[in-house]
């Protein structure tokens, strides 16, 4: 469970907890289960009953309690006043494919973000992993498991070379038709080593100095990645779209520990 303390956005973490709990409630009795019922969007990729579920009730839950709030949610839209300067922004599963298959690799998203100021509050829970991560604007990055009451400040790695580092590379056809992805594909082959973590957990481990660059599939939107950008941001990171601007807008992702960004962004640009 975060320490609030005196942080001035306290009541907003504890808020995107509560969230979370109730949320980890629906998806990790849904996770194997044999009666689970799995479709598929108009893109083809998965939805499930739990993917459904867990935003229906955060979105209640921000009703609730942030009636003048907006909330921007993957599967039903946008919801609350459209006026509003705060938004949270839900991702009940991220991670849905191999969540369907029986992948432990998959996390509610939460973040919450002001029109002004940017992101503010931002929680990754991933209950079949038994760790969560969480990050507060000018408050620092922790993360905890499930099984014990303390936390750990999350910090990026030094590693400064290739050759000594974790890279985790998620080369799709996006990266293909932006013309990257044999560049990635090459450069990665330099690293100490390559895997493809995958959604959500790449970046939460670069936030964990474990992974020094990870590189996201093309194809994202902004609830895939608003709350592991402010984590990585928090813990001293980079977290940019494949131009370098820092943005959780998508299409794309590149995260690091911030020594090895500029290496390969010029890896993408060619």
């Amino acid at each position: 469970m975060p320490e609030v303390g005196d942080n001035p956005f306290a009541g907003e973490l504890s808020l995107a907890v509560e969230v979370a709990d109730h949320c980890d409630a629906v998806t990790l009795p849904a996770f194997q289960s044999k009666r689970l019922r799995i479709d598929h969007k108009a893109d083809n990729s998965e939805v499930t009953e739990a993917d459904r579920g867990a935003e229906r009730v955060a979105v209640e839950l921000l009703r609730s309690h942030r009636p003048d709030h907006a909330v921007l949610g993957e599967e039903f839209g946008t919801d609350g006043p459209a006026d509003s300067p705060w938004r949270w922004i839900i991702d009940p599963i991220d991670g849905t494919s191999g969540f369907a298959r029986g992948i432990p690799i998959w996390a509610t998203l939460i973040a919450l973000e002001h029109a002004d100021d940017g992101l503010a509050v931002a929680v990754v829970s991933a209950p079949a992993l038994g760790r969560r991560w969480w990050a507060t604007r000018g408050g620092g990055a922790c993360t905890s498991s499930f099984t014990s009451d303390d936390s750990v400040a999350c910090c990026v790695s030094d590693v400064d070379s290739l050759t000594e580092a974790q890279v985790s590379l998620a080369v799709n056809q996006g990266w293909h038709d932006l013309g990257a992805g044999r560049r990635l594909e090459e450069w990665a082959l330099g690293a100490r080593r390559s895997r493809n973590v995958g959604d959500f957990w790449q970046h939460c481990l670069v936030a964990e100095g474990a992974i020094d660059v990870a590189v996201d599939a093309v194809g994202l939107a902004v609830y895939d990645v608003a709350a592991p950008r402010l984590i990585v941001e928090e813990a001293g990171g980079m977290f940019t779209d494949h131009t370098g601007a820092p943005s959780h807008a998508g299409p794309t992702a590149v995260s690091s520990n911030g020594v090895l960004h500029r290496e390969v962004l010029a890896v993408i640009s060619g």
